[in-house]
């Protein structure tokens, strides 16, 4: 259980300058169109989600990274924006195997690798995360490379990957969700393809899956993505649910699951609901209602339908979120 999470929005899609948040459960501020003192230096925005959070259970702190953006350039800039020092960065954790959520990770560690604890640790998913990401041509069975995270360079930087298929507790303030129940209405939703294989010792190691892929694509399912949370003092979880491929519900459920709290404080991250048509994202929307969540905060890939089913369905939930955003929950 913890006092206080902060969450800074180191990398989304765009920035905006929204009014003030009036929700009595959480803090936001907004970093102005340019660094304090440098109006030439701006942030950057891309497809993709990094947030750095940082926790305190008493006396004692935490910080984490969650996810890395589509490329280290942005990352980067808006780190220093943002005041965010890697030095302090205690462990990472990654979502899942999508290239707009690991794109920066290497270099970020090429270049700050001395900075971090000797001991660092990568906590993923599972098997999943490894594997060859596609996306599917205009062309009938052509496919273009999506990227893959190579774990070879994740040795040679000394990084301990720990694969967290079940829940798993991250520098004691911090937990996974471990693998997410698909028992709910939710479907994955469009996004890339995977292949199976081991190319030039690239890929993941899923014989059940590749027996069943039989040597081609098949649309991504993302097996082992999980959801990062917090329970926070006298408030309930807070579930970050960086792309939400398994579904936000689903995700939600799983962490209530998982941890045995059933209030629900804060759902936060990436829905992927922007392919959703109007009826899912009714539906969705109407069993997130049924959750309860004091504080919303959609990201990334959530998409202008499902805020505006937000805004319409659960006004007083809503907080919007854009890259340089900062949340306060708790003291």
């Amino acid at each position: 259980m913890i006092d206080r999470l902060n969450i800074k929005v180191l990398t989304d899609s765009s920035y905006d300058t929204p009014r003030p948040t009036a929700s009595p459960w959480v803090k936001a501020r907004r970093i102005g169109f340019s660094a304090p003192g440098n109006f030439r230096k701006t942030l950057h925005n891309e497809w993709g989600l990094a947030l750095a959070l940082e926790s305190q259970a008493g006396s004692q702190t935490r910080n984490l990274m969650l996810d890395f953006g589509y490329t280290f350039a942005a990352l980067a800039n808006n780190m220093d924006i943002m005041g965010v020092d890697p030095s302090k960065v205690q462990a990472l954790i990654l979502s899942h195997g999508h290239f707009d959520h690991f794109g920066g990770l290497i270099e970020f560690l090429q270049q700050n690798r001395a900075k971090l604890p000797a001991s660092l640790t990568l906590y993923a998913g599972g098997e999943d995360n490894f594997c060859r990401r596609v996306s599917a041509g205009g062309t009938p069975g052509q496919f273009s490379e999506s990227g893959v995270l190579d774990r070879r360079e994740l040795a040679a930087l000394k990084v301990r990957v720990v694969l967290c298929p079940t829940p798993t507790v991250i520098a004691d303030q911090a937990f996974t969700t471990g693998v997410i129940e698909r028992n709910s209405f939710e479907r994955v939703l469009p996004n890339t393809w995977v292949d199976y294989s081991i190319k030039d010792g690239l890929g993941c190691d899923i014989p059940a899956a590749a027996e069943k892929a039989r040597g081609k694509p098949v649309p991504d399912e993302h097996l082992n993505e999980h959801a990062t949370c917090f329970h926070l003092k006298d408030r309930g979880l807070i579930v970050i649910s960086s792309c939400g491929h398994s579904g936000i519900v689903n995700s939600t459920r799983q962490a209530m699951k998982v941890s045995g709290v059933d209030k629900v404080h804060a759902i936060v991250g990436g829905f992927h609901l922007f392919p959703a048509d109007e009826a899912y994202l009714k539906q969705t929307v109407a069993e997130l209602g049924k959750l309860n969540p004091d504080v919303l905060i959609p990201m990334h890939c959530s998409g202008p339908g499902l805020l505006a089913a937000l805004r319409s369905m659960m006004p007083e939930q809503v907080v919007p979120s854009t890259t340089g955003t900062e949340f306060t929950f708790g003291a």
